[in-house]
């Protein structure tokens, strides 16, 4: 009997067919799947998804963005299509080498980029921090719900009154090998809580669980451990490209604590959007919110390719401020299991007629960084 694939295949949270797709090659060979949308002579936006996601989980940012962007995603190695590395490639100088062979490989000569990245792909931009490609190839940054240290220490899955106590059950959690099982309700439960805020919806929280189930649990396990012992801070002061943060409030995994301490050590911090009971999963918990911000940031700082003009990206949603909620508990990107990930394929492209998922109307508060 074949399983499932790890994504959804209908509805607005299914993965439109690319334009092209194509094999970047990094550093120490590994191989890294990567997908094209959009028009090629639009501005480009790429984007690097989060530890034990795939390309799916970019799937409404991208349909949001792909009618006027070129927009490019990839698989994180072992994640999605993506093959998995031997015990020595699993590092943060990694994930720097493989953005930056993904930017070779998907851009033009010429090309500069919006990079953006949710979680581990967050932290895949401050670890390229001081990369002369990053510097040269990307115009502008968003940081999606993510941290630069100490995960164990601040996350809240577990909420432990003991700080040690607490460091060492998510220590533990990261590092697990343990299979999550098939995709159940019971399941999905546990995911919700772990990764997503309460006012999640049941379409919302089967996507995520689809893509975090296909995970193999080894590749879980070791990018946990490289999760678990994350010390970025010194990246994230050298990144020195316009930067804008975006977390929920509710994040379990990389509690708002961590997007205020980036958007006051970022050298040229734009601002940080603070979504009000949302949790970790933001591209999917309000896609319209996070797309809002990339558009704002190709708009700002991003030319058009071969026109010297500053590119016309759509509606205004102006990189970021955030609201005055207190330091939150919330949730993020779970643990997943041994099925195959991967992105739409021609088979499925009636999905490329789904329905667009609103944007939200959520109320945010605004403050300056």
């Amino acid at each position: 009997m074949s399983r499932r694939p790890g994504y959804v295949t209908t509805g607005p949270y299914a993965p439109p067919v690319p334009r092209t797709t194509l094999t970047a090659v990094s550093a120490d060979g590994a191989r890294l799947y990567a997908e094209i949308h959009g028009p090629e002579d639009a501005p480009a936006v790429v984007l690097a998804h989060g530890w034990t996601c795939s390309t799916a989980f970019w799937a409404p940012v991208v349909r949001d963005l792909a009618a006027d962007h070129k927009v490019v995603v990839y698989d994180q190695r072992g994640h999605g299509r993506s093959p998995a590395a031997g015990p020595a490639g699993h590092s943060t100088p990694a994930l720097a080498d493989d953005l930056v062979a993904v930017l070779e490989a998907t851009l033009r000569p010429d090309e500069r980029a919006v990079v953006g990245g949710h979680s581990m792909g967050g932290m895949t931009i401050m670890a390229a921090a001081e990369r002369p490609q990053l510097r040269e190839r990307a115009a502008a940054a968003l940081l999606c719900s993510t941290g630069s240290a100490d995960l164990p220490a601040e996350s809240r899955v577990f909420p432990l009154r003991s700080p040690q106590g607490r460091r060492r059950a998510h220590r533990v959690m990261l590092r697990s090998r343990a299979p999550l099982g098939p995709v159940s309700p019971l399941t999905k439960r546990a995911l919700k809580y772990a990764t997503m805020g309460p006012g999640a919806t049941a379409e919302q929280i089967e996507a995520c669980a689809r893509i975090v189930h296909a995970c193999p649990s080894g590749v879980r396990a070791r990018w946990g451990k490289v999760l678990a012992g994350l010390e970025l801070t010194g990246g994230v002061g050298r990144l020195e490209l316009p930067t804008a943060v975006i977390a929920g409030t509710a994040d379990r995994l990389t509690p708002i604590v961590h997007a205020r301490r980036l958007a006051s050590v970022l050298p040229d911090c734009l601002g940080l959007t603070e979504l009000p009971g949302l949790g970790h999963m933001t591209p999917i918990e309000d896609p319209g919110a996070v797309a809002g911000l990339l558009r704002a940031l190709v708009k700002d700082h991003l030319r058009s390719p071969g026109t010297g003009t500053d590119a016309d990206a759509g509606p205004d949603a102006g990189p970021a401020t955030g609201t005055d909620a207190g330091p939150a508990t919330g949730t993020d990107a779970g643990p997943a299991t041994d099925a195959e990930a991967g992105p739409a394929t021609d088979a499925e492209a009636g999905e490329a007629a789904a329905p667009e998922v609103p944007r939200s109307t959520r109320q945010k508060k605004e403050k300056t960084v």
